[in-house]
């Protein structure tokens, strides 16, 4: 028995770090989306971003985000499980704690690289690093804890299983604060409320970015089953990854189809968010539907996400890549989705769990935001925007031979 106890802790542990692996590569895919989406004078320095924001979310939840989130005691991490704890645990000790974190950190890092493509191409680098770092080792943490981590909104019956609203929305909300008060790129509104469209620099390397995360996004769901030893968890599991497949598609092809019919042609940009929107509208629950439901879910992100990138503009919030769109508008529809979907949630939960992590999230990190405006400021130079972030901040051009 004990062998078989054994065991099984070894599958799950196992299972647990390929899934936090696979999240962790959804990092080269908002690198190479949001790269491929901005200007070619700004990628080196988007580039930069989305590397050190990742490795501050590291060092940041090792040190004091994870203890906040789980109500640890003191810095960095608890003991690892003996076998004597697992044994004695009676099955509710079923994988390692080491395996906990770095599941849980992939994700923090992945709200902060919501935030780099909404500030791009006119933010100052270190002033959103700061950012980064008081994002990924209090705020976001402390909203987790509400919930993940055993606080009043599990307590009100709040249903998110991997995020759409505590990781997603989450982001979208510090990133939508950051651009109201960093404004749009210099050029992009006119004075009578004409929309000058920006269009990225690699389409190839966005939609390879997007199918990156298509891919993660099996780790992040996937993994937030968190146990695979025995057949029903292992169903569980394979439903979830098809769920998570079938909102995807349906997502993009919503949107593929509405962009259609709004501009008059296929516009591959809001395709590539479409994807994304659904993966953000089912994360909340990709369980307990249908995979006719799932794709239907993510169908109205796909529809959604369009209409909330057009809307942001004609209102003059700047969003270079859309992702206040896909992770913000979507992550809200995803939470309220659930209750289509999941006999455990509540309208009241689901509302209260929202306006929490929104109302939070956006609040303390408007505050942070302008402290940082206040001390250093965040946004760059009109000489600097215009020549670019790469040669005012990193020094290496990206395409340079479009830099002679």
């Amino acid at each position: 028995m004990e062998d078989l106890v054994q065991l099984a802790y070894a599958v799950d542990t196992f299972y647990f770090l390929v899934m936090g692996a696979m999240v962790m590569f959804m990092a080269p895919g908002f690198a190479m989306l949001e790269a491929g989406m901005v200007r070619s004078k700004n990628t080196s320095e988007i580039l930069t971003k989305n590397v050190a924001l990742f490795s501050i979310a590291c060092i940041m939840y090792i040190v004091v985000g994870y203890n906040i989130m789980y109500g640890g005691e003191g810095l960095f991490l608890a003991a690892e499980n003996t076998v004597e704890d697992v044994l004695a645990s009676g099955g509710d000790t079923y994988y390692s704690a080491r395996s906990d974190f770095f599941f849980q950190v992939v994700f923090v890092a992945t709200a902060m690289s919501i935030i780099s493509g909404a500030v791009a191409e006119r933010m100052k680098l270190w002033s959103f690093l700061l950012f980064a770092v008081v994002m990924t080792g209090f705020i976001y943490p402390l909203q987790g804890s509400w919930s993940w981590g055993g606080g009043f909104l599990a307590d009100a019956g709040f249903v998110d299983f991997a995020g759409s609203g505590i990781v997603h929305m989450c982001g979208a909300a510090a990133a939508l604060a950051g651009v109201l008060l960093l404004g749009p790129r210099d050029g992009k509104y006119g004075p009578n409320g004409e929309i000058t469209p920006i269009p990225g620099s690699n389409m190839p390397l966005a939609t390879l970015g997007m199918f990156i995360l298509w891919f993660g996004w099996f780790g992040f769901n996937g993994g937030s089953e968190l146990k695979l030893s025995n057949i029903e968890e292992a169903n569980a599991v394979a439903q979830v990854f098809v769920n998570t497949n079938m909102a995807a598609a349906g997502g993009l092809v919503a949107a593929l189809i509405l962009a259609t019919l709004i501009f008059g042609k296929a516009d591959l940009t809001m395709a590539l968010n479409g994807a994304l929107a659904g993966l953000v509208s089912i994360t909340a629950e990709p369980l307990s539907g249908t995979n006719l439901e799932s794709m239907l879910i993510g169908a109205v992100g796909g529809v959604i996400v369009v209409l909330s990138i057009v809307g942001l503009d004609k209102i003059k919030i700047d969003d270079p890549v859309g992702a206040i769109s896909v992770h913000g508008t979507c992550g809200i529809w995803g939470l309220m989705a659930v209750l289509i979907t999941s006999d455990d949630a509540t309208l009241t939960g689901q509302l209260t769990g929202l306006g929490a992590i929104f109302g939070f999230t956006f609040v303390s990190a408007l505050v942070v935001w302008f402290v940082i405006k206040l001390v250093i400021g965040i946004r760059l130079s009109e000489e600097d925007e215009l020549i670019g972030a790469d040669k005012a901040e990193i020094g290496i051009v990206a395409y340079p031979e479009f830099n002679k």
